[in-house]
């Protein structure tokens, strides 16, 4: 079993005093590679702070985060910023793209941060694009995309660093159901043919019914359902 995220008892509080809010309160869960992971739940119930505190987004203010066995307090800003520039990928339901920016820009946009060379930011930018069969748009500006043209334009900027685990916080929500279908099924594409490890955060039933396993949150708990591959 190859452990890639392991949370122990981690938890995360937001405000002071009387409006302190207690987002998570002693969550533990291990991710291996290659599985899929839904973390459902109500709104407040802290499904989207521990995918943050996952991806290295924020810090816990108690327990550990592991990250392939060793502890993330640890790491320094180089450290982190690798992870999330390199292991990790994003994709999130704003899109966050830059509207006036072409679309292969938008995509090699990572590479760019990490300092990647002109021809080889291209190249790579170019591929991830083919992979979601939107070469044709590379020079189009992301602002004149449909929703699912730019939800798939996010996949292929999370793809371009060759992610180990991508990180998707409501990727169907701002989608109809037959476009967020096919959102949906790049993203298991992608976890069955590259064994790219998933956590997605949802509403959707349907969408968590496809993953390996359900994370139920509530009142910053965590209650696990289904079975790991």
């Amino acid at each position: 079993m190859n452990l890639i995220l392991e949370a122990q008892d981690i938890a995360k509080s937001y405000g002071q005093g009387s409006s302190k809010f207690d987002a998570l309160s002693g969550v533990s869960l291990a991710v291996t590679a290659g599985e899929s992971i839904a973390i459902i739940g109500k709104s407040g119930s802290g499904k989207s702070t521990l995918m943050h505190l996952l991806a290295l987004l924020d810090e816990p203010d108690g327990g550990h985060l592991l990250v392939h066995g060793k502890d993330a307090v640890t790491f320094k800003k180089n450290e982190l910023n690798r992870f999330r520039n390199e292991d990790f990928g994003f994709v999130f339901q704003q899109f966050f793209l830059i509207p006036n920016a072409t679309v292969l820009d938008n995509v090699m946009l990572p590479l760019t941060i990490a300092g990647v060379g002109a021809r080889e930011r291209r190249e790579r930018g170019m591929a991830a694009l083919e992979q979601l069969e939107l070469a044709d748009k590379a020079k189009s500006k992301a602002i004149n995309l449909s929703g699912g043209q730019k939800q798939r334009v996010v996949i292929a900027r999370a793809l371009v660093n060759n992610p180990k685990v991508i990180f998707a916080d409501e990727p169907t929500g701002n989608l109809d159901s037959a476009t967020g279908l096919v959102v949906e099924d790049i993203l298991f594409k992608l976890n069955r043919e590259k064994g790219i490890t998933l956590i997605i955060v949802t509403h959707d039933a349907d969408l968590a019914a496809r993953c390996d396993r359900q994370i139920f949150m509530r009142d910053g708990r965590e209650e696990t359902t289904g079975t790991a591959k």
